[in-house]
């Protein structure tokens, strides 16, 4: 039977006769097993490592904070329709309670603008003459993450968003560079490229995952894993009504010097600032 004719079938048209014959790395259920897992966490080191190596990404700020602080406007709309529901149901204790923290979010909602002005602000300084010094790394969710994101796309530089598989959806902000939009099944993982290339950690007001990242850092600090990072904690009203540092020290916990590990700024400037005169950008 000649090649082309109707009844010629080649080897690529026969159905392989079990999994077994398909080449490894194509076989994602064979890659999926646990026995691979190695593999995959080598997989997950790598890929975003030389994408960014390729986008000659040389330095980077990592900007954490809640993924529930959105921009005035929405927390304004979502306190009216708060106070709304509280109005028609007074009796309601979960409808009242959902009033009070709507009205407490109200005052976390500037740190939205603060978040944009600090990624404008890094991204048009730092980038420039075809260099990515400093650029603006998030975990590529909405809130404080999309702020900076957004506030780097405001003048057309790149920013980086490090994505994590959840029980529940997620998508990455619109904001993040195309090329620069990852997405991690494993947080150890997804934690290292965090701190890669960080010149500093820069934590908004934020829940689980941003304490998380928060005190890793500062441990990484502490017991002198590494010594390059600056960390700037951005609303010292907040973080001290959250966090009792003064009395980790009065226990014992932690020594006075710890204090020191970190640093508080109000504004996108004052964030700066610090980071520029710890990293020399900015003289003293």
């Amino acid at each position: 039977m000649k090649p082309g004719s109707p009844d010629h079938t080649s080897q690529q048209d026969i159905a392989p006769p079990h999994s077994s014959y398909i080449h490894a790395f194509k076989d994602t259920e064979f890659l999926e097993r646990d026995e691979l897992r190695p593999i995959r966490i080598g997989l997950e080191l790598l890929k975003p490592e030389l994408i960014q190596r390729e986008e000659e990404i040389h330095s980077t700020i990592v900007v954490f904070g809640s993924a529930r602080i959105q921009e005035p406007e929405a927390m304004e709309q979502a306190l009216r329709e708060a106070e709304a529901d509280a109005a028609r149901t007074p009796d309601n204790p979960e409808v009242r309670r959902k009033a009070a923290i709507a009205r407490r979010q109200i005052a976390l909602s500037k740190y939205y603008n603060v978040a944009r002005e600090f990624g404008r602000l890094v991204s048009s300084t730092c980038q420039t003459d075809g260099r990515c010094d400093y650029v603006i790394v998030t975990g590529g969710g909405p809130g404080i993450m999309e702020a900076a994101n957004r506030g780097a796309a405001d003048v057309q530089a790149k920013s980086i968003g490090l994505n994590i598989t959840l029980p529940h959806e997620q998508r990455p902000n619109p904001y993040i560079t195309p090329t620069l939009s990852f997405q991690f099944r494993y947080f150890a993982i997804r934690k290292m490229h965090f701190m890669i290339r960080a010149k500093a950690l820069v934590a908004f007001p934020g829940g689980f995952g941003t304490l998380d990242e928060l005190f890793e850092t500062l441990t990484l600090l502490q017991t002198g894993k590494t010594d390059q990072v600056l960390v700037v904690l951005v609303g010292r009203e907040f973080w001290e009504s959250v966090i009792n540092w003064q009395g980790l020290v009065d226990h014992g916990l932690i020594s006075p010097t710890d204090l020191n590990l970190f640093h508080y700024a109000e504004t996108a400037q004052e964030v700066w600032d610090l980071i520029g005169c710890h990293n020399g950008v900015i003289p003293k």
